[in-house]
């Protein structure tokens, strides 16, 4: 194959509600995206969805990484072999730019898949993606109201497993923890993610012991990085920690892997800095025993959705829940007619569509 161009530009969806969490609140999609365009005119799509609070990234800088390097690409990027080169070979830029990086990487597998008329995972030599996903209802720090009628909505459509987002404001927290009470939801099926909201462990144990609410596991309790005093929470509140923001890179876990049973790891495609690099995340997590989320940033698209669910699948045993795949239960509108997201019970059914055998993605792309 031979590449002629790569273009990023920004897409903004709006959302059909504000979500809100302890590091931002969100109304439009925060995401850059790429088309890789080959000399026979065939295109490919990638998406990546930089952020400040979590990777240093903003739209901008990702803009930049890539156009810094385009050039390059365009010459030393052929086929899955050369593009695995690339990646092994500029971990450090990768690293600085993740959502940029991963941007140009789904975009270049899109094309590259499509060039040998098979899916990406036949690309990458993986199992032919197919099955039955169920994803987790994830609930943003709304106020009390709108967070009972939202948590009712998943409860009647048949989710199992809920995230809620803490606040850091005891009524507002405790209101939401008395719904789930209400709800008959047991608390090891409910995971709360405080986004790095805390400074201290004292400070957040003691938050989070007067909520009297016994939660599965928290996630990002404090600064990233801070894995003794997360270490001090899960030991104080008798529940696993789920690492996101302090987990980018296959060699963050060394930071946990003394301890693997007590931490789970929330693995996105996009602060990974692409798929194959989640890929190779997921097999150093696998040698040690830590199990993994996949996750999602908000606002993802389709596309995103279709990458993480080659990991989700990739995944077996190891992964514990995947959230995201909400498509146009949150926004105005996809990249594709008929996006790919969740239905009833959280379930997507790859096998009720086309995309486990279609070239690329196998996402006709019609709407950025």
């Amino acid at each position: 194959m031979v590449l002629e161009s790569i273009e990023a530009s920004v897409l903004a969806i709006p959302f059909k509600s504000a979500f809100k969490h302890a590091s931002a609140t969100r109304s439009v999609t925060q995401t850059i995206w790429v088309r890789a365009r080959a000399s026979d005119g065939s295109v490919g799509f990638g998406e990546g969805c930089p952020r400040e609070y979590v990777t240093g990234e903003s739209l901008n800088s990702a803009r930049a990484f890539i156009a810094a390097r385009t050039s390059h690409w365009l010459h030393e990027i052929r086929d899955a072999a050369t593009l695995g080169v690339w990646v092994r070979g500029h971990a450090h830029e990768i690293d600085a730019s993740p959502a940029a990086w991963a941007a140009v990487e789904l975009a270049l597998l899109d094309l590259l898949g499509k060039a040998a008329k098979v899916p990406v995972e036949s690309l990458l030599g993986l199992p032919a993606l197919c099955g039955r996903f169920r994803y987790t209802a994830v609930i943003g720090d709304a106020a009390p109201g709108d967070f009972e009628r939202q948590l009712d909505h998943y409860r009647q459509a048949g989710f199992r497993d809920f995230k809620i987002k803490l606040a850091g404001e005891h009524d507002r927290d405790a209101a939401k923890v008395r719904s789930l009470r209400v709800s008959g939801i047991a608390p090891d099926g409910v995971r709360a993610d405080a986004n790095n909201l805390w400074s201290d462990a004292d400070t957040a144990i003691e938050d989070l012991t007067s909520l009297g609410y016994a939660f599965g596991a928290i996630e990002e309790p404090l600064r990233a990085g801070d894995i003794d005093g997360m270490a001090r929470i899960r030991r104080a509140r008798a529940c696993r920690i789920v690492l996101d923001e302090s987990v980018t890179k296959k060699e963050d876990v060394a930071k946990v892997s003394a301890e693997s049973e007590h931490w789970l790891v929330n693995l996105r495609v996009s602060k990974m800095g692409g798929l194959l690099r989640a890929l190779d995340f997921l097999e150093q997590a696998r040698r040690t025993g830590i199990r993994i989320i996949v996750g999602a940033h908000v606002g993802e698209t389709s596309l995103l959705t279709r990458a993480a669910l080659t990991v989700a699948h990739a995944a077996g045993t190891a992964l514990v829940a995947q959230e995201g795949a909400f498509g146009t239960h949150l926004l105005m509108h996809d990249v594709i007619d008929v996006p790919l997201m969740f239905g009833a019970g959280g379930i997507l059914d790859v096998d009720a569509s086309a995309i486990g055998a279609a070239p690329g993605w196998g996402l006709p792309i019609t709407n950025a």
